[in-house]
Formats: structure tokens, C-alpha cells, sequence
């Protein structure tokens, strides 16, 4: 992550003292071993898994060439060897997607459970903290990727196509063992999605909080909109980012601040682009605007397609405006 520092959190809020977040350096109490151990085993799969969706080249020429020529059944055959690893690949990502969203679970249930105020959790679990942030720069990431590779709704289209022409043939494909058709159509939901890792989290949160009826939305929302302000001091004051060491802080920076806006705009009822919300939409976005990051437009492009509230009255202009 670079040198992601103890830093300023967030001395603008109204209410609260000030909180330091120490990113790098953070280690686990006894209190917060339990948890971190079992969003560590999860962790510790997320950087294989962009890997191996960084190197995912799909199987474009093949499908194409059993397309133009149906009667070859060495062509059919060979593109059908060539999808089945790559949808087996796929497979892995959606069911990390599955151990990424119970990681999350035991996290929010973690920093947001009484009788501590979200403020002294995230001073008092700095380690738990970490690895949230951690989830949602590998879900920017994750998303990012998928986004720009065309191949893996490709490849997974030819699949199941492929499958239903031959269950109608009344002929039993060994990879049925692999994916079978439940599997696939939720893997299909999975990937119809633009920000597929974006989405299983926002539903996560949602469900956590509605599930959880006896906790006061605002312990999660408060966190939410802490921990963006905690990376929006980090980008905008010079004080802060003159100690990153490298590029891959900054990103990271911003991608956990747009992961916890969206998180927040799920669940808040008005919304993180309404006057009354503890985000500072104009200042995160500004600060999004300002950075010469490449990845910045997949950003954006995140709060304008992945919100919930961004359309809404309550919205203002200014802040529509500097989304356009």
C-alpha cells in the first residue's frame, strides 16, 4: 500500500474527537484476533485473484472460428477446450466474491457493535479497519479489471450456450460437473453486472443493516463516512501525501474513498449526495478530479453508474455538474 501513514481522520466532523488511522502499520489486539484472522485467510487469496483477472485473455479467437464454421467439429471442440478453464477461473472469482461478502459481514459487525460508538472503534481497531480498506481497494480493483475485458462475458455466453445446445441434444458435457446450471445462472447475475464485487458488498451492507434492526443505522453509516473522510484528508492535504512513497497510496486512497462512499449511498436512506450527508461529496470529488491518476475516469464513473441517490432531487446541481 506504500506509506499510508497515521493520519488525520477526521477533525471535521462536528461531533467526535480526532481519530488516527494507522493503514501500514496496524497490528491486531487480542480483542481483534479472532476477526482478523478469518478476514486474513481472505485476504491473503485477493492478490491471486487479480492476477489471474490482470492475465485473463479469454478465448476470443476460438469462439469465433466455431462460430464461422459450426460443421467443424475440431473447431468446436478445440473452442470448447479452450472456455472450459477459463470458465472455471470465473467460477474461483465468484465464489471469492461469496467469502469477500462474509468477510465484510464479520467486519461491520465487528466496528459498528455496542457499546462503542463507530468513532472509538475505528480508534480502538486500527488492524480491523485496515483490512476493510483493504476489501474495497481489491473491489475497485477487481471491477476495474472486469470492466475493461470483454472476453469473460464473452467466454462465459459461449459456455452456456454451448451447454443448453447440447443438454437439448440430450449429450452430458463432463464440465456440467464444474459449473452446473444453478451455478451458472448465478454466476450469470454475478457478471451481468458492470461493478460485479461493488454490487455483492453494497447488498452486504444493505442486508446487514436491515438484518440488524437493533442497531442504529447511523453506527454504520458513521463509519462509512469516517473512513471516507480519513482518505480524503490523505489526498487534499500536502502535510499527508508528501509521506507516500509511491503512486499505488494514492490509488489506494481513492479507491477506498469511493468504495465507502457507495457503501454509504446504499444504505443512508437520503444518500451520500444529500445536504444532510457526513460526506463531503464536492470535496471527494474534487479531490478525485485533481489527482493524474489513469484510473481515476473508472472512478468517477463508479459514483455517476454504482450510487443510488445521484439522480435524486436532493442532489444539487453543483455536485451533478461536477460529475458530468
Amino acid at each position: 500500500m506504500g506509506n499510508l501513514l497515521k493520519v488525520l481522520a477526521c477533525a471535521e466532523l462536528e461531533h467526535g474527537p480526532i481519530v488516527f488511522l494507522d493503514f501500514e502499520h496496524a497490528q491486531p489486539t487480542e480483542a481483534e484476533t479472532a476477526v482478523w484472522n478469518q478476514v486474513s485467510a481472505v485476504l491473503e487469496e485477493a492478490h491471486g485473484i487479480l492476477a489471474e483477472l490482470q492475465s485473463y485473455n479469454g478465448a476470443g479467437q476460438e469462439i469465433r472460428e466455431a462460430i464461422q464454421n459450426p460443421g467443424d467439429l475440431a473447431l468446436q471442440e478445440k473452442a470448447w477446450n479452450a472456455v472450459c478453464p477459463l470458465v472455471a477461473k470465473l467460477k474461483r472469482f465468484y465464489e471469492f466474491s461469496l467469502r469477500l461478502e462474509n468477510a465484510l459481514r464479520s467486519l461491520l459487525e465487528a466496528l459498528t457493535s455496542p457499546p462503542y460508538a463507530p468513532m472509538q472503534h475505528l480508534e480502538r481497531e486500527q488492524a480491523l479497519a485496515k483490512q476493510f480498506a483493504e476489501i474495497l481497494h481489491f473491489t475497485l480493483s477487481f471491477d476495474e479489471l472486469k470492466m475493461t475485458n470483454p472476453a469473460i462475458q464473452n467466454d462465459f455466453s459461449y459456455y452456456r450456450r454451448t451447454i443448453s445446445r447440447n443438454r437439448l441434444n440430450n449429450q452430458q458435457l463432463e464440465a456440467e460437473n464444474e459449473v452446473n446450471n444453478e451455478m451458472a445462472n448465478r454466476m450469470s447475475l454475478f457478471y451481468a453486472e458492470a461493478t460485479p464485487m461493488l454490487k455483492t458488498l453494497s447488498n452486504a451492507t444493505t442486508k446487514f443493516v436491515s438484518e440488524n434492526k437493533t442497531l442504529p443505522i447511523e453506527d454504520t453509516t458513521d463509519c462509512l463516512s469516517t473512513m471516507a473522510c480519513v482518505c480524503r484528508v490523505m489526498l487534499e492535504t500536502p502535510e499527508y501525501r508528501c509521506r507516500f512513497t509511491n503512486t499505488d497510496t494514492m490509488l489506494f486512497c481513492m479507491r477506498v474513498m469511493v468504495g465507502v462512499i457507495i457503501l454509504y449511498d446504499h444504505v443512508h436512506p437520503v444518500g451520500a449526495f444529500a445536504k444532510t450527508s457526513k460526506i463531503d461529496m464536492k470535496g471527494c470529488i474534487k479531490v478525485l478530479k485533481e489527482q493524474p491518476s489513469n484510473s481515476v475516469e473508472g472512478l468517477l464513473n463508479a459514483l455517476r453508474y454504482t450510487t443510488r441517490h445521484l439522480n435524486d432531487d436532493s442532489t444539487s446541481k453543483q455536485i451533478r455538474a461536477l460529475l458530468q
